[in-house]
């Protein structure tokens, strides 16, 4: 009886050390509780995510998509759903008590590509594929909603959870869903993106800069047709449509500073029908990103300046359109720092990964416009099964164990925003 007693002191005595060392802290207790609920909606995550892999739609043709989100959110119960554009979806999380607003973006179109993956739930949709991950964000969006809706009662502020429509295609989404007035009154914004190239387990950020701007730009250079051997005759269009294209590239090099990022990138290249006919006009379309706005503004000009002074040395002229796109991600330090300490918290200081920026563009930088957010990859690679393909490649897919990373991510992020002060 009294080794009995000794062993039930000793229990106590190991309790109360471990919880003032923060071992079982209330904090821990809810971490716990909040992993074992991610654990449990995990086979759901995959269930959508495998549904709207197969179920593609291109952007701002998203109905089946949006209706599927909406419906499915409604199922929870605790939410107000609303449809803020006519192929997007938000619902409002409202919290026993006022408090901050947050908002969690998740893409929901397909690209425009023939999927070549061999799984049994490819595609169904021809030249329609789930090639960036969208179909991922969108389930772990769902399934963050899900749990947290379940924990209304603990939530103090409101959480938005936003299925936004067109990311791929300009003009975007965002900006149509920041106009409904999504964004009204929201104190912080997170997104994730799901990355082959991070592995499983991983977690990205970057502080400051993270996508670049994406702006296009349309070009046709006139000039006058002729016979192709008959070249003296002739203002050949292609001849000087070329030196456009290669005296370009002086922006980045020349007028650009090296410490900085810009690409211009010549994507279409139009002209001609014969072999022994020089056209008399070619088109040129071409993309352009940078991390630096106050460069970017003078981009139209100095693209300009360029194409004039070739055009008028060959007696050509032109028509140019620049065509402005999405702004720089920008990534808030404070909140940034939020997601850093998440990681570590969550998934183990070893899942932290610091990112440099990517050239690529996003319209996440909409919402960014109204409230301080951060942007952040979720490893989705795996080396050993052989899933390595970058995003829009038509064999492009994740290891859906990133899914249940970035619904911990989304779930605890929740809690940790709504307590800054």
């Amino acid at each position: 009886m009294v080794v009995k007693r000794i062993s039930i002191i000793i229990l106590i005595c190991n309790y109360f050390y471990k919880f003032s060392k923060g071992v079982l802290s209330l904090e821990t207790k809810q971490s716990q509780t909040l992993n074992n609920l991610v654990h449990l909606v995990k086979n759901d995550v995959v269930k959508w995510r495998r549904f709207l892999h197969q179920n593609p739609e291109l952007s701002f043709h998203e109905e089946k998509t949006s209706q599927f989100v909406y419906d499915t959110l409604q199922s929870f119960g605790g939410l107000e759903v609303s449809r803020p554009t006519r192929t997007s979806v938000m619902a409002r999380l409202i919290g026993k008590q006022p408090g901050k607003i947050l908002a969690i973006r998740a893409d929901i179109d397909a690209l425009p590509i023939q999927e070549e993956n061999k799984f049994d739930f490819v595609s169904k949709t021809p030249g329609a594929m789930h090639a960036c991950g969208h179909d991922g964000h969108t389930a772990m969006l769902l399934g963050t909603a899900r749990i947290l809706a379940g924990l209304k009662e603990q939530i103090i502020g409101e959480v938005r959870f936003l299925f936004q429509h067109g990311e791929e295609t300009h003009p975007g989404g965002a900006g149509e869903m920041v106009s409904a007035g999504v964004m009204e009154d929201v104190d912080y914004v997170i997104a994730v993106h799901l990355l082959p190239q991070i592995e499983v387990g991983k977690i990205g950020i970057i502080y400051g800069p993270m996508t670049a701007s994406s702006d296009g730009f349309n070009l046709t250079i006139h000039g006058k047709g002729g016979h192709a051997a008959l070249p003296h005759q002739t203002i050949d269009s292609i001849a000087v449509a070329a030196q456009v294209v290669t005296n370009l590239q002086h922006i980045v090099s020349r007028c650009n500073d090296p410490l900085d990022s810009t690409v211009i990138s010549i994507t279409q290249f139009t002209g001609g029908t014969e072999f022994c006919v020089i056209p008399s006009s070619v088109q040129v379309v071409g993309w352009i990103h940078t991390l630096n706005p106050e460069f970017r503004k003078g981009l139209p000009a100095l693209l300009e300046k360029v194409i004039k002074g070739i055009t008028e040395a060959h007696s050509a002229t032109y028509a140019f359109q620049y065509v402005p796109g999405y702004d720089i991600v920008i990534n808030d330090e404070q909140v940034t720092k939020v997601i850093e300490e998440t990681v570590c918290e969550v998934l183990g200081e070893e899942a932290l990964e610091r990112r440099r920026p990517i050239m690529a563009g996003d319209d996440f930088s909409a919402f960014q416009q109204k409230a301080p957010g951060t942007y952040f990859w979720v490893g989705a690679g795996n080396q050993q099964k052989g899933i390595t393909n970058p995003l829009h490649h038509p064999q492009f897919t994740i290891d859906e164990d990133a899914l249940e990373n970035g619904v911990k991510m989304f779930v605890h992020s929740t809690f940790k925003l709504l307590s800054q002060s």
